[in-house]
């Protein structure tokens, strides 16, 4: 039955198109919303959703609501983007009242039509407008999702710190049990440390990268310490706080900023807290603060919530406020103490909503200016409204580039085409704020996945120059900008290669070039395909990127070639190749 109304609604769509009439179930918006947000106290951005290629034109009819019956006017909205479905109309209103009503005309077919909050009409009474216009009824200052001030120009470098590089004033490390360079399993420990870090800063700053983003640094028994026993100690193995003040003091001295990663979902079973409950059970005042069935926890049976399915550590339930006091208490201890410029949220979707907004409140009366990126492989649009995160890790573009580069799933207009659904998930400001990426500790390296295709590090440059084109925070993970290369994880958590012979220089080379380019990209961007070759524009810079055998394109007046697995970056305002 479903199939045949599927089918049937197929069949009425082509022929209202035959007839000229309008798709009109195609046709979106929603106020509050990645359809209508603010971006100052009197900024609204507007977008609309129609049929891909119905619309001719779309306008804005508005007014300050209190006067629509007296005045209104008119103001043409632009088809910024398209994807496989759908055009997007935007504008960006400066509203001289905040208090404000709209509607849309939108001209399709040769006809007009109204789309307001009653549907789509072929008339609109704007006598009665205050029954079904859409509006802002107005722009409250603490409603509006500010973007981080250098958040623009922040070009991040992800760091496992066991495995960058070993610094601690030859301080013997008896608990080392991987030689640098081997390949790890999930117990090893090679002995990278924070001073490691430090002393590294002339290399990755002279690479281009002016932000640091550390994965755990607390007290743990593992090499990746997301399962932390001591969350206001930073752990002995990478050094200790003062290793942290010697790192956080330098990093800031160089004009650079450092995030930490806060894993607010679960605990290691050694933390303490957890202990006194497997000691006292239900007399233990931390009992309701873990998800325990029964008296107590049974660490053999695992009667109690935890990641994944790892035991050792139990989650903690962030619906309890005594928890979500504790864990806002770690998290302005060591912004005040050490000025952390932001937190990465570990497994952010599985914790309290209600915890993410008392602890984004508090990060934000801390520092107005520190970011929140949360780990949510999906769309994140729920959770990005600015009353939680300010962007996520990008993960949807990730798999775009690969499914684009690697594993040929569509071609240059299919890309475009996801690059712009992707980025129309979200409003400006949280588009701003994504930490854009090809790999991670918690992937495959990019690289290793294009080779087992058959691909050379033709297709990582190319995944690499998009997420540098891209709106967001580029993000390098350790060893990407050398050509490292690893599985699933431990494998792409290998030691850093510090002997430059063994660097890839053509990738070195693209990532200090692409990171030199990103600091003159202008602020809007626009997603096309011409002749079989992506491209994005950024302001007077266009992204040519070609995933396919040789081809020639036109651009800037110009024609140009480019090679297969390729990208090119050409200056408009005179047609050269930077």
């Amino acid at each position: 039955m479903a199939v045949g109304k599927s089918a049937r609604g197929a069949n009425l769509c082509r022929r209202q198109r035959a007839q000229g009439a309008m798709n009109k179930q195609a046709v979106y918006h929603a106020i509050r919303s990645n359809y209508s947000f603010p971006v100052s106290e009197n900024e609204l951005v507007i977008r609309l959703r129609t049929a891909k290629g119905d619309a001719e034109s779309v306008e804005l009819i508005h007014s300050m609501k209190y006067e629509w019956t007296q005045r209104r006017e008119r103001s043409a909205m632009q088809k910024m983007y398209s994807d496989g479905l759908f055009d997007y109309y935007v504008i960006r209103m400066v509203l001289a009242d905040a208090r404000f009503a709209y509607i849309f005309l939108i001209r399709s077919g040769g006809r007009e039509y109204f789309y307001s909050e009653s549907g789509v009409t072929e008339a609109y009474d704007y006598a009665l407008g205050y029954f079904d216009f859409f509006q802002c009824p107005y722009i409250n200052s603490a409603d509006v999702h500010r973007e981080v001030s250098w958040a623009r120009d922040a070009i991040v470098y992800q760091i496992f710190v066991d495995r960058f590089c070993a610094g601690g004033y030859g301080k013997e490390k008896s608990y080392v049990n991987l030689k640098w360079g081997e390949i790890p399993d999930p117990k090893s420990f090679a002995g990278g440390d924070l001073d490691g870090i430090r002393l590294k800063l002339d290399y990755l700053q002279e690479t281009g990268f002016n932000t640091l983003y550390l994965t755990p640094v607390f007290e743990s028994r593992s090499n990746h310490k997301y399962d932390i026993r001591n969350y206001f100690r930073v752990d002995p193995m990478f050094g200790g706080e003062r290793a942290l003040r010697r790192l956080t003091d330098e990093v800031h001295a160089r004009g650079m900023r450092i995030i930490l990663d806060a894993v607010f979902n679960h605990c290691s079973a050694e933390n303490g807290l957890f202990r006194d409950v497997v000691k006292k059970g239900k007399r233990s005042r931390y009992f309701d603060w873990f998800f325990i069935r029964g008296d107590r926890p049974d660490e053999e049976r695992g009667n109690y919530e935890y990641f994944a399915g790892c035991k050792y550590m139990p989650k903690l339930n962030t619906n309890n406020p005594a928890v979500q006091d504790y864990l806002i208490s770690v998290g302005t201890y060591w912004m005040k103490k050490y000025g952390i410029n932001g937190w990465r949220l570990d497994v952010a979707d599985e914790v309290s909503e209600v915890f993410w907004r008392r602890f984004r409140a508090a990060v934000k009366r801390t520092d107005p200016d520190a970011v929140l990126i949360a780990e949510n492989w999906q769309n994140a649009y729920p959770w990005l409204g600015g009353d939680m995160y300010d962007g996520v890790m990008n993960y949807p573009l990730t798999k775009a580039c690969l499914d684009y580069l690697v594993y040929d799933a569509f071609g240059a207009q299919e890309m475009a085409d996801r690059l712009a659904r992707i980025l129309m998930r979200n409003t400006d400001p949280a588009n701003e704020m994504m930490l854009n990426l090809t790999d991670s500790h918690d992937t495959e390296r990019f690289l290793t996945l294009a080779k087992k295709r058959g691909k050379d590090e033709g297709s990582l440059l190319c995944a690499l120059a998009i997420v540098f084109f891209s709106k967001g925070m580029p993000c390098v993970y350790y060893g990407t900008e050398i050509g490292m290369e690893g599985g699933y994880d431990p494998d792409c958590r290998r030691t850093f290669e510090w002997d430059e012979s063994r660097w890839n220089g053509r990738v070195y080379d693209a990532v200090k070039k692409l990171a030199k380019v990103r600091k003159s990209l202008g602020g809007g961007i626009l997603y096309g395909a011409r002749d079989g070759v992506l491209t994005i524009r950024r302001g007077d810079k266009m992204l040519a990127v070609n995933n396919g055998e040789k081809r020639r394109f036109r651009a800037a007046g110009k024609e140009f070639g480019i090679g297969r697995r390729e990208f090119l970056i050409i200056d408009l305002k005179d047609g050269g190749v930077l």
